[in-house]
């Protein structure tokens, strides 16, 4: 069965490119194009795909407001393309839904792998906007003005012991196998702690997942 995809960037080459490389794999079909955020929404609510690669600065819509409608509207996984000037944007996209972020850069093999992990469940972020997005957040925490506590960590009182390092894990970037052998338990016990995970904590995935686990102070700068 096809993983079925939307490419959505205001410049033509980027779009023709990157849907050349997914359709030349036997397990990908590319159903739709859209050269702004409006048509990306429309792309997915007339083609129902599993993945929509979304890029972040498009005219008419953007694409955070397109990702919110997606992700608010479907089960379509979205990955937004983005560029190293671009990082104050990462936060806004993954509390919209995004499932992960990639450099327009990327290489071919990359690209590939990204639709094939996002659309089996997985998440994924680049390691330098991975790298970028955790120093961010160790940064704002570092610049709140003394005296003001704002909001509370979010708790993980909600998760077993067991889903608690399971998140741990997660937010190591261990894959399931990976994290199952660390375990010592099968990969289908692992994908239901991280289930259990997300819908404890009412997350739409595992890059929402990474956030609270730093969030929470769970996981810190450094300890990885």
């Amino acid at each position: 069965m096809s993983i079925r995809v939307v490419v959505a960037d205001d410049q033509e080459l980027v779009r023709a490119g990157f849907g050349m490389i997914l359709e030349a794999q036997d397990d990908i079909e590319v159903v739709a194009e859209a050269a702004d955020g409006q048509e990306a929404v429309s792309a997915v609510r007339r083609h129902g795909p599993d993945v929509l690669l979304l890029d972040i600065r498009m005219p008419v819509m953007d694409g955070l407001e397109a990702a919110r409608l997606v992700c608010a509207e479907s089960g379509c996984k979205v990955v937004m393309l983005t560029t190293f000037d671009l990082d104050e944007y990462v936060y806004e996209a993954l509390y919209a839904g995004a499932s992960g972020f990639l450099l327009k850069d990327v290489r071919r093999d990359d690209l590939v792998h990204a639709v094939r992990v996002v659309a089996a469940g997985e998440s994924l972020l680049a390691p330098t906007v991975t790298r970028r997005l955790v120093a961010d957040l160790v940064k704002r925490r570092r610049e709140r003005p003394a005296g003001v506590d704002g909001p509370p960590p979010p708790s993980l009182d909600a998760l077993t012991a067991r889903e608690v390092e399971t998140l741990r894990l997660v937010a190591r970037g261990l894959s399931n196998a990976e994290i199952a052998r660390t375990l010592f338990v099968s990969e289908h016990t692992v994908k239901t702690h991280v289930s259990n995970v997300l819908s404890k904590l009412g997350l739409r995935d595992r890059v929402q997942a990474v956030i609270r686990a730093y969030e929470s102070g769970l996981v810190t700068p450094g300890s990885l």
